[in-house]
């Protein structure tokens, strides 16, 4: 049979990183294209413990319907952290708890944007809110990604051009470069959305993760009037298994998001949010944070070390600071094909998976010579063998 699909689905395609990702079943296939944590960085006894206590004390409540707003403790939580850190304003803000980030982001898009609308993304941008955002079929615009945020003159441009309902921002490790948007840029791009009536949605889920450099106010901090979204999630910290997440607000807006989750999953799971409550009540978060940040200093450090002892010298590759991610420019005049050539290659005949930067492209038209590497998932051991593996390709085809 064949099946007519709506217009809001129809033309949406499995991302070239799921694509990709298909060669990482093989044994054979040492696979820098993920973007999980890092394995020994998750704390899974602590977690098997926690579970145990909720089974065996509260199975009535883990097992039974919740209210969509969040299990009440866990919402409780994470406004007095939200609070504590500048980012919650009990005076206009509310807290929802959400099947991770991604479906904060896509309902703060459903319910402000039409059809139409204008919604503003750095270019490159996280591939899943870009497939969220082009489902509502919004009019998606993007804004030139530098090492230090986005072009703030491109930005304003856009705005002055008016009907822009939403700017999708990720100050910090952005998915996929891994850079970090100054302090400057996030006053500045606040400063223009408050004067061209914009509301911003900061996405933050490896805001946690810094191991290196200056700690940077989140723009929600700016915030005295309900102007920023402020979406978080336990996915880097705890588990991304479990699917919890949270969207920081005004109360007006969490209200419509309140609805339109009701609409999408009733609640996020209530055993998922028992296991977060529980952990930040029993552990110490901030002791947690720093064993996850040594983790990521060394795995970050050792990639780039690797890359600088093997790739070919005309590649370019950003030094992040935190988060998963590193991304890599090949040479002038390499066009978007060579790119996902060079890309195809190395998973298909050696055997290393690594992500195409078009992936991440706001339009398919849009030039890009990059890829991304991510450095939490492999081993240490993996992460040197496929480093060294790509720098061969990579002089073999660019040249010492």
């Amino acid at each position: 049979m064949q099946f007519k699909f709506s217009e809001k689905v129809a033309y949406l395609q499995a991302s070239q990183i799921r694509e990709i990702l298909k060669y990482s079943a093989d044994p054979e296939v040492i696979s820098l294209a993920a973007g999980s944590p890092a394995p020994e960085a998750l704390p899974a006894k602590e977690l098997e413990e926690l579970s145990k206590q909720i089974l065996e004390e509260e199975p009535g409540i883990a097992f039974q319907y919740g209210v969509t707003e969040g299990y009440t403790p866990l919402r409780d939580e994470v406004k007095k952290i939200l609070q504590k850190r500048g980012i919650f304003n009990p005076e206009y803000d509310d807290v929802v708890i959400t099947s991770g980030a991604q479906q904060a982001n896509e309902l703060s898009a459903k319910v402000l944007c039409n059809e139409g609308d204008t919604l503003i993304v750095e270019n490159p941008c996280f591939i899943g809110s870009l497939n969220a955002f082009k489902s509502y079929h919004v009019d998606l615009q993007g804004v030139t990604l530098e090492e230090d945020g986005i072009n703030i003159a491109e930005l304003e441009e856009k705005l002055k051009a008016g009907g822009v309902k939403l700017v999708y921002l990720i100050p910090n490790f952005q998915n996929p470069t891994g850079n970090t948007m100054s302090r400057e840029k996030r006053k500045q791009a606040f400063d223009l959305c408050g004067k061209y009536g914009a509301v911003i949605l900061e996405d933050n889920p490896y805001g946690d993760l810094r191991f290196a450099g200056e700690n940077i106010e989140c723009i929600k901090e700016y915030d005295t009037e309900g102007r920023v979204i402020y979406s978080g999630t336990f996915s880097k910290i705890l588990s991304p298994g479990i699917r919890v997440g949270y969207v920081c607000a005004h109360k007006d807006i969490i209200q419509k998001i309140v609805v339109c989750k009701q609409v999408a999953d009733v609640h996020t799971t209530m055993w998922s949010q028992m296991l977060c409550y529980r952990f930040l009540k029993k552990y110490d978060l901030d002791e947690h944070l720093r064993k996850l940040r040594r983790v990521y200093e060394h795995k970050t450090g050792l990639m780039l070390s690797e890359i600088e002892k093997n790739f070919s010298s005309k590649i370019t590759y950003t030094k992040p600071q935190g988060g998963l991610f590193i991304w890599c420019t090949l040479p002038e005049g390499v066009s978007t094909k060579q790119m996902i050539d060079f890309c195809t290659v190395a998973v298909r005949d050696y055997k290393v998976a690594i992500v195409p930067g078009s992936a991440f492209s706001i339009k398919d038209t849009d030039e890009c010579r990059s890829f991304r590497l991510n450095f939490s998932t492999p081993t240490d051991e993996k992460i040197v063998r496929g480093i060294e593996i790509l720098g061969k390709l990579s002089k073999e085809m660019f040249g010492d």
